[in-house]
């Protein structure tokens, strides 16, 4: 397991044992789980409060879907979708930690001017490469994910020789990047994107091998919350991978694996409570 258990975000530090959860927040219409659910402030708002509610740790605020075959929105757009809900639940809960969830550099800057503290972007800048400029500047948390292609494509036929080598030298390239132009790597975390440019083999792969990851002394983010994988492993639809799901969350916990990104955030806390409970992993063990 990682030893490096602290995750340094904007304006403070989090202790990511014996977990953390981020609970998703999309004021989207078409993220391929709720999508539509939040996009008026009020609903944006109570999603938040169940967040804190249950259990969760951090509100990933997104206005994008990054599903495969997705559509882009114009930054214009993205704003018009996240920078009210991130401001309503400020005014309600001024130490909510808010994650934005964005690649567009004017979206994150516009968020962190606001008091977000991470960026969570799937496209390690490579979409919008200003974005480098505001990490820099702003020195947020940053969750560092591995992505192959764009979501509009980065299904269609996705090869590795070696997935878990590739992801590896893709986090040690970027991680480089980064602290090169001085980025603390204390601010980053590392999620190697399941469901982003892989097939069921390859995110079947990066699950069996989760502590391949561990050698970069960072947490690992993992977004694996009723992804299409439950379908093309166990023939689930979208509203049947909730088990499924939590079942992935406990062995990665297990595992060693901190940071869950999800949508049923009460069932993950008592997961991953019971994880803790039962194998001894969390804050005890790894001081």
């Amino acid at each position: 397991m990682a030893e490096n258990l602290t995750w340094n975000i904007k304006g403070g530090r989090l202790d990511t044992t014996p977990f953390l959860i981020v609970g998703v927040l999309n004021v989207t219409t078409d993220s391929f789980y709720d999508g539509g659910k939040y996009v008026d402030i009020d609903s944006a708002l109570a999603r938040a409060r169940q967040i804190i509610k249950e259990g969760g740790n951090i509100i990933d605020v997104g206005g994008e879907s990054t599903r495969p075959y997705s559509k882009r929105v114009s930054k214009e757009e993205e704003k018009k979708r996240v920078l009210p809900a991130i401001k309503e639940i400020f005014q309600h809960y001024p130490e909510a930690i808010i994650s934005i969830d964005t690649y567009k550099a004017e979206v994150a800057r516009e968020a962190l001017e606001m008091g977000v503290q991470i960026v969570n972007d799937v496209s390690a800048w490579e979409f919008d490469p200003e974005l480098l400029d505001v990490l820099l500047e702003y020195k947020p948390g940053y969750v560092l994910m591995h992505s192959l292609g764009r979501p509009e494509t980065m299904q269609d036929s996705p090869h590795y020789d070696d997935v878990i080598g590739e992801i590896k030298a893709f986090f040690e390239k970027k991680m480089n990047v980064l602290c090169k132009r001085g980025f603390p790597e204390e601010n980053i975390v590392l999620d190697p994107g399941i469901g982003f440019g892989k097939l069921l083999e390859h995110n079947l792969t990066i699950l069996k091998h989760i502590r391949e990851f561990f050698g970069f002394n960072r947490p690992i983010f993992l977004g694996l919350s009723n992804k299409s994988l439950w379908e093309k492993l166990l023939g689930l639809p979208v509203n049947k991978r909730q088990i499924a799901t939590q079942v992935a969350t406990a062995l990665m916990a297990e595992r060693g694996v901190t940071i869950h990104r999800v949508h049923e955030v009460k069932e993950t806390y008592n997961t991953l409570k019971m994880v803790k409970v039962l194998t001894g992993v969390g804050r005890e063990n790894n001081q």
